[in-house]
């Protein structure tokens, strides 16, 4: 009788621990973290405002300030990776259309790197509407 018990003792601590050891687990794993949606809701509209000034500083800072966003709000998510393209590689199929937001990441390197790069409205407007989408598809706005 002595033996039965002891076994029933022991399956059951055995139980108890591994529920506490799940609860443990799933209250400490690392999933998307969360965004402070009004805080990019409020970068956004700065950014907005920039553009709409249509002279080429405003129209490079409101693209090159757009990128930062969508990189903040990359990294505040939790995506791991060196730089931004490698953020938004692990990102690629959550994109709603990926080759937009490639070519307005582009875009924003031709600003940085090109001394001479002159960029339309009509650009920094499609550029914007990618990284706005983007901050969409990863629930930052």
């Amino acid at each position: 009788m002595d033996d039965v018990l002891t076994m029933i003792l022991f399956f059951a601590a055995i139980l108890i621990f591994g529920g506490l050891l799940f609860v443990v687990i799933a209250l400490t794993k690392k999933g998307p973290k969360q965004l402070d949606v009004d805080y990019y809701r409020r970068k956004w509209l700065e950014i907005e405002q920039k553009l709409r000034r249509e002279d080429d500083g405003s129209i490079h800072l409101a693209v090159m300030n757009a990128d930062k966003l969508l990189d903040k709000a990359l990294q505040d998510r939790g995506v791991v990776g060196t730089n931004m393209g490698d953020r938004m590689k692990k990102l690629q199929t959550t994109w709603s259309d990926a080759n937009a937001v490639w070519t307005a990441h582009k875009l924003r390197n031709r600003i940085t790197h090109d001394t001479d790069v002159r960029v339309e409205y009509s650009q920094a407007r499609q550029a914007l509407a990618a990284f706005k989408q983007a901050l969409k598809d990863v629930g930052a706005i």
